[in-house]
């Protein structure tokens, strides 16, 4: 049986006890939420729920917030992010795809890329 807590994603905190976990003010959740840097779910009366891997993502805002970046800066580093790891996925996706044609055509003497 998996019980909410062992799901990362799922939405179980609070605006304040995240606040009080990290040592955060309220607002400033608000204010990234806004910045759409950090946007976690809402409940059905509207209220916003932190998941733990919003919680970590938090944590990289706060530390980076505190070397001098901005909230839009922060946000197209996690943008950036995101697509590096789609590009990285696709890329070895075709590699794995690649390498299974050559294997096909190594028993026809095809001749196989490499790199």
């Amino acid at each position: 049986m998996t019980l909410p807590m062992d799901d990362e994603h799922a939405a179980l905190f609070t605006v304040g006890q995240v606040a009080d976990m990290l040592h955060v003010q309220q607002a400033f959740l608000r204010r990234i939420d806004d910045h759409q840097v950090v946007s976690p779910r809402r409940s059905a009366g509207g209220q916003r729920r932190y998941s733990r891997y919003e919680i970590g993502r938090i944590q990289q805002v706060v530390g980076m917030v505190g070397e001098g970046l901005t909230l839009p800066a922060i946000r197209r580093i996690f943008e950036l992010q995101h697509e590096l790891a789609r590009v990285t996925r696709e890329r070895d996706e075709l590699a794995r795809r690649l390498n299974e044609l050559g294997g096909a055509n190594a028993g026809t003497g095809a001749a196989t890329v490499s790199s």
